[in-house]
């Protein structure tokens, strides 16, 4: 099943309303991309791509592992009676960020909540709503940490980069202001659905009210009912950064043979890869802002900015081709979808017209 004719709606109305600013932000960023890929030079940048060649192959299978990990933790975030696949998970994930890696804006109004409406099949929407949730929130410690830990390196390492420094500590404040309000959050647990509740029945269904409270329910009694996943979840997510690091340093290793990489250099880039994501996630696939921060943060770990570029396009490249299975299985759900359709309005055809008497 797909989302409700209500939710459909309310999605359809909030996508129209971002329509012009997405396409504003959209033609921005492909002006940007367009322009620093000229200043890197079309040439070097063209090259470095030709040295990946077949290794794309492998940054590819480095990036599944991220989708995978993922998934696994959306799975355990799910609590006992309801239960979800591995490949249903995997499937829902990937058809959610292709709407949202493609989509300006998306992210907010409808790549994540298109995830567990994507296996109301499965599990009840609420369910996997809270589950897909509570999942947020562990991999937002996990960005939270490994983005802290990239700009405390980057203050104890490069001293002369005061614009890099500045950024480390403004990031840094940020993270501490976000977690010490989400520890308030979680340790007052803080009912939203109370300010919902205080406006006119006409904004709003009873059924939702009654929806927010048993999402907040679920969210909040998550790790008093399951204490014993908290550290497990938390290692698939730091396992979706690690391979992170993984894959730039691979993606160097081809790239950039004349400064070979460190895997502290990759895991700066990923921290600030990680940042850029967070802080431009409205931007459709993170498009010329990726190039601009990755070109100068690797002329700051003195490598070329056409290898920064180029880095930042075969994460494009990467970016897309998920994005392409993605949108590959939204297609297959559509079509099986239909069939169901056309196959059940046979049988209530055939059972019909076997009820109608003989005159």
């Amino acid at each position: 099943m797909g989302l409700s004719d209500n939710t459909s709606s309310t999605f359809d109305r909030r996508r129209s309303r971002f329509t012009p600013l997405g396409a504003v932000v959209a033609a921005a960023a492909a002006v940007l991309f367009i322009y620093l890929v000229q200043r890197a030079g079309v040439r070097q940048v063209t090259a470095g791509i030709r040295s990946l060649g077949s290794g794309f192959v492998l940054v590819l299978a480095i990036s599944s592992v991220r989708h995978v990990v993922r998934s696994i933790a959306w799975v355990l975030c799910l609590e006992p009676p309801d239960r979800l696949r591995f490949r249903d998970a995997l499937r829902a994930r990937l058809m959610g960020d292709a709407i949202g890696n493609v989509l300006p804006f998306a992210n907010f109004i409808v790549s994540e909540p298109a995830k567990p409406a994507l296996i109301r099949d499965r599990v009840p929407l609420i369910a996997g709503f809270s589950s897909i949730v509570i999942e947020n929130v562990f991999y937002s410690i996990s960005v939270a940490v490994f983005v802290a830990c990239g700009m405390v390196a980057v203050l104890l390492t490069f001293s002369e980069a005061k614009a890099f420094r500045v950024v480390s500590l403004i990031t840094l404040a940020v993270i501490v202001l976000v977690v010490a309000c989400g520890f308030i959050l979680v340790r007052k647990q803080i009912r939203f659905s109370r300010a919902l509740a205080l406006l006119p029945q006409k904004h709003f269904k009873p059924k939702w009210l009654a929806s927010a409270y048993a999402l907040e329910d679920r969210v909040y009694g998550f790790y008093r009912r399951n204490s014993a996943r908290f550290f497990p979840i938390l290692l698939l997510e730091g396992c979706f950064h690690l391979a992170g690091v993984v894959e730039i340093y691979v993606t160097l290793l081809f790239i950039s043979p004349g400064r070979p990489p460190t895997i502290f250099n990759a895991f700066i880039l990923e921290s600030v890869n990680r940042l850029i994501t967070m802080v431009f996630k409205f931007v459709p696939l993170r498009l010329g802002v990726d190039e601009a921060g990755t070109g100068k943060v690797s002329q700051i770990l003195q490598f070329s900015e056409p290898a920064g570029v180029t880095l930042a396009i075969i994460r494009k490249a990467r970016d897309l081709c998920w994005a392409l299975v993605g949108v590959a299985l939204l297609i297959h759900r559509q079509i099986a979808l239909r069939k169901s359709l056309r196959a059940s309005q046979s049988v209530e055809g055939a059972m019909t017209s076997a009820s109608i008497p003989n005159l």
